[in-house]
């Protein structure tokens, strides 16, 4: 395949290179009979489960079968900050673990490593990137998690509770594997070898099996998690794997923090999130109105649909409608555009909101999980 799929660098440029990432990652796809087997347990789907959006994993079928034989587990993901704000993209992991925690009622870790963006060259000012750290923090929190059952740190706070047991699972990884792995290169820094370990590290807060929802650039790290968890007497990871958020630019572009004219971030209020997806929003649509009317639209490269198909549109039946109205030419570019800013408003105007009443203290220092976890121990 011609893309790269790495933590630190993304190039996707079709729905091949997806299929085949799963055989190279060495993972299996999300299919009707595991979407099935979670439907009997939960009563519903998440839209992003539904739609395949995430659409991959590694152990999934295990751990439900597990679940079903009254084995616990728990939740663990992450977001690295950078010198920018979130855009909806970033938020992808989070609505889904929001999901998951409240159909399972079970434990949710969310690790901000404020040091890997600076160690992967992304960043220059570490200390812009860790004031950062906690407005992603507060972001993250406002989807909804339960302040009691979840625990949200900042890797160089937390430092003395994961520095221990990162000595042990440093130890276990040679730099020929992190390289095989990886494909790290003369020009990387020696804070990126060592930062596998640290995450790690959270796959082994509980004795249960950790279930991490994250992108499919974030499984080299679990991969190597499986190869070593029993040597701890910790599960093996198990990873839901999602595919990436189309940028403003058209399909299979990056959504990119660094360019407005690529995303919509978290913080843009109704007039500006409409204005970017008029202006720069790929459109399938036809060249000119009289056009679009007579030969219909192409919604499978219309980044508006995209983003409705995976996330804005929960009814199934409405998106059939608007797929068939704008491939007949009878919805037109600007309706749709105008819709899914209508779509995408009604999502954020909510995470604002939310974002406002925060007491990010409850996730991070005093809610239950978190004085736990500021006392927590690593034991092998």
């Amino acid at each position: 395949m011609n893309s790269k799929v790495t933590p630190w660098e993304v190039d996707i440029e079709s729905e091949e290179d997806y299929r085949k990432l799963i055989e190279e990652f060495g993972v299996k796809e999300i299919d009707d009979n595991l979407l099935n087997e979670l439907k009997e347990i939960t009563g519903d789907l998440h839209v992003l489960l539904r739609r395949r959006f995430f659409y991959a994993h590694r152990g999934f079928d295990e751990l439900l079968k597990e679940y079903k034989n009254g084995k616990s587990f728990f939740i663990y993901t992450g977001r690295a900050p950078s010198k920018s704000k979130m855009h909806i993209g970033h938020l992808i992991p989070f609505i889904l673990v929001k999901w998951l925690q409240d159909k399972f009622k079970v434990n949710v870790y969310i690790q901000i490593p404020d040091e890997e963006k600076y160690w992967a060259k992304k960043t220059d000012d570490y200390e812009a990137t860790r004031q950062y750290a906690y407005e992603d923090a507060r972001t993250i929190a406002s989807v909804g998690l339960d302040p009691d059952r979840t625990f949200i740190f900042i890797n160089s706070e937390y430092i003395k509770h994961l520095y221990k047991p990162a000595i042990y699972v440093a130890r276990e990884i040679s730099i020929h594997e992190a390289k095989k792995v990886f494909g790290f290169d003369d020009s990387a820094t020696i804070g990126l070898p060592f930062y596998i370990s640290l995450q790690i590290v959270p796959t082994f807060f509980e004795e249960s099996y950790p279930l991490i929802p994250c992108g499919i650039d974030q499984d080299p790290y679990f991969r190597l998690q499986r190869d070593i968890a029993e040597k701890f007497n910790r599960k093996k990871a198990i990873t839901i794997l999602s595919k990436f958020v189309w940028g403003l630019q058209g399909p299979y572009t990056k959504m990119s923090a660094s360019d407005p004219k690529s995303a919509i971030f978290i913080d843009d209020d109704y007039e500006t999130v409409r204005y970017k997806i008029l202006k720069y929003a790929f459109s399938g649509g036809g060249a000119t109105l009289e056009e679009h009317k007579k030969y219909g639209g192409k919604p499978e490269i219309d980044v508006s649909f995209f983003w409705l198909s995976v996330l804005f549109e929960e009814d199934d039946r409405k998106l059939k409608e608007i797929e068939e109205g704008y491939r007949k030419g009878e919805i037109t570019t600007g309706e749709l555009k105008d819709y899914t800013a209508k779509k995408v408003w009604e999502f954020l105007r909510n995470i604002q909101e939310n974002r406002r009443k925060i007491d990010l203290d409850k996730f991070m220092y005093d809610g239950k999980l978190a004085s736990e976890m500021w006392n927590w121990e690593f034991k092998i």
